[in-house]
């Protein structure tokens, strides 16, 4: 056995968490008669992009027409898609505002129209026109949110775009765009996965997704389980019938349960599998048990802006039964600061790392032993060497056992 995986072993634990006996006072819940959640007479329940509407709706990004619908098959025109980013990004400015010369500053959509160009989601065309009533292609809208969010392709972008069917339909100036969005699982292809279509009109469904997929990639809303984003995977549930619904933004109370510390770094490649315990019992007004303490929830840590951040996707109850869950918990900002030098075997006693913080350790302290492992998630550090090479110091988030991470419900939960 190496040094590294002596040092980690509880590392297991992680997937296999103790159960709290739930000995603290429950949670008692109200437990709306209907859901508290906005709802459109052209969205049926099994619509594709139901969910991502639903979720941008209650949160105000997006809205309807008087009359009930959504018309999510409807066109987006470039002013409408302005106004949807101003929504749904504040985003400092990266270049001066311009005037465009087809958009009169009493048009509807000036002011979201220059934030969208000041902060670099959207550009005009030759001749300093930007064409608002233009219909947008999904291309463009993919694009600009990579553009926006500054996200550039990490890998080949032409092995990325392998990924569809009609890759030879995405335009030259697109390629780098696009590729980088489907990195950050941005993309959302319905009903075909890897068909693209990037030079088709965006519906507001589509773009819809498309802005959902990318407040998630930015760490601000938690994922949706959709066969259609490229790039995911997804767990099948079965539909929950006869159930109860618990409202958005109520907290569940969750501990990380674990002997072992958790190490990642703010600069964390992919998510890290975690698995938290419910300390406390989540209960209706009726005296119903909704959530045992000792469920456990699983989901993914994430190194977001600021710190690190649970996200959850599935709870199992004490017996058994299983449902997805969309929640968050408050970001972690508790860092500790490895430097040249450091005593690794006294640091490492009783801990678990990311990649990119083992990636980190070894590059400061010279141990290459400890990049040569797997670490949570099953990446290799080896690979990521090449960002912490020179360095004195690296910075880690760190997790400890025992604490609280709870966790607010950015969706309605059904349970049974």
């Amino acid at each position: 056995m190496s040094r590294f995986h002596a040092w980690q072993s509880g590392t297991a634990a992680l997937t296999a968490l103790a159960v709290i006996a739930g000995a603290a006072a429950p949670i008692v819940i109200q437990i709306p008669a209907q859901a508290q959640a906005t709802s459109f007479s052209d969205v049926s329940s099994d619509y594709w992009a139901r969910p991502f509407i639903r979720e941008l709706a209650n949160r105000g990004i997006l809205s309807g027409f008087p009359d009930g619908t959504f018309r999510p098959n409807d066109p987006v025109t470039r002013a409408q898609f302005a106004a949807m980013v101003r929504q749904a990004f504040r985003r400092a400015a990266v270049r001066e505002a311009n005037n465009f010369m087809d958009v009169p500053s009493d048009y509807w959509a000036a002011a979201a129209i220059r934030e969208a160009y000041t902060t670099g989601f959207l550009s005009g065309y030759p001749e300093n026109v930007f064409r608002p009533d233009e219909n947008i292609p999904r291309a463009q809208v993919l694009v600009s949110l990579s553009n926006g969010l500054g996200y550039n392709a990490v890998n080949a972008v032409d092995n990325t775009l392998r990924t569809y069917n009609d890759a030879g339909a995405v335009p030259d100036w697109a390629k780098n765009s696009i590729a980088a969005a489907t990195e950050k699982r941005i993309v959302v292809n319905y009903p075909d996965v890897r068909v693209l279509n990037p030079n088709r009109s965006a519906t507001r469904a589509e773009v819809a997704a498309f802005i959902y997929q990318a407040l998630v990639s930015s760490g601000q809303v938690a994922a949706i389980q959709s066969p259609y984003v490229v790039g995911q995977a997804v767990t099948p549930t079965p539909p929950v019938t006869g159930g109860v619904q618990i409202p958005t933004g109520i907290t569940i109370p969750v501990r990380y349960d674990s002997a072992d510390k958790i190490y990642i770094s703010p600069e964390e490649p992919e998510p890290v599998p975690l698995t938290l315990t419910v300390s406390r019992d989540i209960v209706a007004q009726n005296g119903r048990v909704l959530i045992p303490a000792g469920s456990r929830v699983s989901g993914e840590l994430r190194a977001v802006q600021g710190g690190a951040q649970f996200y959850a996707s599935e709870v199992i109850t004490t017996n058994g039964n299983r449902f997805p869950i969309s929640a968050t918990s408050s970001i972690v900002t508790t860092t500790e600061t490895v430097t040249r030098g450091a005593n690794v075997l006294e640091l490492l006693a009783g801990a678990a790392l990311g990649a990119g913080a083992a990636a980190g350790i070894a590059a400061v302290t010279g141990d290459e032993a400890i990049a040569t492992e797997e670490v949570l998630g099953g990446g290799a550090a080896g690979a990521l060497a090449g960002l912490f090479l020179g360095r004195n110091r690296v910075t880690l988030l760190s997790i400890s056992p025992d604490t609280d991470l709870d966790l607010r419900l950015t969706s309605p939960l059904n349970v049974q």
